[in-house]
């Protein structure tokens, strides 16, 4: 593939220090091999002129649900006159993908990725979760293994409907679970009312550990509860949504990242509180005490069809309080940390910085800066992404 140098760019977010002002990188393979100067840059196979556009790491999205068929916009309709949002519909969806075929399922996820591909996102993580039985869930994620960079099993997204109670939980952290894991990294699940309970959920994350996989937990969405909690307990890399939150709450996110171990990242999700009309999660709370936040689209059927990580960082920064700084690294760096790719291994490289040895993930603006992203809200501003050393847009 040869070498290339990226030119003439006006300022450059690397996520590991100050902006950069008249830079440029080189990429050789999938990796980023040189990151400074423009006047300083070596040379390569090959020469792109940015031409005084900002360039940025690739958007990391750390929360999706792209594996589905059917459609639920009369519900969003509903909602968007006053209906309030449960959990109930994620079963409207799941009786649509087990009854559609894998070629329709493979169509779909590709489409969402190419419009993911568009906007920026270089990394994407996405869960099963509409299957719920075992075979269905076993085809979501290899269907998904495939198109993703990592794959999360959520079979205790809800009990399904018919099933019974205890013996679907029994299903998910037994034969489910071992039936799933040659395709996933983690496990999920949804700590809500209306889904699962505290006790319920903790027994699902200790599966996970118990099979050496990481978790994940989607927590105080629809009212304060013990997601939380229960992330922190079992050393989850991530609690998601968390528009209820308490100062407990903030302060035990905070100090999971006081001591010299990993902590639970702080996901928020604001395409999906605008949608479903909640309210908007305290990224600002968060960050200021201390937690690491991410920011990620939450793209699914149901409570949030964009994959639009541009209008997440736009809404972090205009209405969620952020800083153009702290929302674009929330949206790159962030979810890295939260998908625990920000660090290199075997066969797993570096996300979410512009840095030598990371993976060469990479979007220029049409733009001459990131704080066009929230300046200009809404407007197309991607010019070009290479995503591990390849252009794709």
């Amino acid at each position: 593939m040869g070498s290339i140098l990226v030119t003439g760019i006006r300022e450059l977010t690397t996520n590991e220090g100050p902006r950069l002002r008249d830079a440029a990188v080189v990429i050789d393979g999938d990796r980023f091999a040189w990151v400074g100067p423009a006047a300083d840059a070596p040379d390569a196979d090959q020469r792109v002129d940015a031409d005084g556009r900002a360039a940025l790491p690739g958007w990391v999205d750390s929360h999706t649900h792209l594996v589905f068929a059917g459609d639920r916009s009369a519900e969003f309709e509903s909602r968007m006159a006053g209906q309030p949002y449960a959990a109930g519909g994620i079963n409207a969806t799941v009786s649509a993908t087990r009854a559609a075929s894998d070629d329709e399922l493979r169509a779909g996820i590709a489409r969402l990725v190419a419009e993911a591909r568009a906007g920026g996102t270089t990394a994407l993580e996405t869960k099963t979760g509409y299957g719920l039985t075992v075979d269905d869930e076993v085809r979501s994620a290899r269907i998904a293994a495939a198109a993703v960079d990592e794959v999360t099993f959520l079979g205790a997204h809800v009990v399904p409907e018919g099933a019974d109670r205890v013996e679907y939980l029994e299903l998910v952290t037994g034969p489910m679970l071992d039936a799933v894991a040659p395709w996933v990294t983690a496990v999920d699940v949804f700590c809500e009312r209306g889904a699962f309970s505290a006790e319920e959920s903790a027994r699902v994350l200790a599966a996970a550990t118990a099979r050496g996989l990481a978790a994940h937990v989607h927590g105080n969405q629809l009212g304060h509860g013990d997601g939380v909690r229960i992330a922190v307990e079992h050393g989850a890399l991530s609690v998601d949504h968390l528009g209820f939150l308490t100062d407990d709450d903030v302060e035990a996110l905070a100090a999971t990242w006081q001591g010299d171990g990993r902590g639970t990242v702080a996901t928020v999700l604001p395409a999906c509180d605008l949608s479903t009309r909640m309210p908007l999660a305290p990224a600002r709370r968060l960050i200021d005490a201390g937690a690491v936040v991410a920011i990620a689209s939450n793209c699914n059927p149901g409570t949030s069809y964009t994959s639009s990580m541009a209008f997440c960082v736009a809404t972090a920064v205009l209405q969620m309080g952020l800083t153009i700084e702290e929302a674009v690294l929330a949206a790159t760096l962030g979810g890295a940390i939260a998908l625990d790719r920000h660090v290199d291994r075997p066969g797993r490289p570096r996300l979410g910085v512009v840095a030598p040895g990371a993976r060469a993930d990479l979007q220029l603006l049409d733009a001459p800066s990131v704080s066009h992203l929230a300046y200009r809200p809404g407007m197309p501003l991607t010019s070009a992404v290479w995503r591990a050393g390849v252009r794709v847009v």
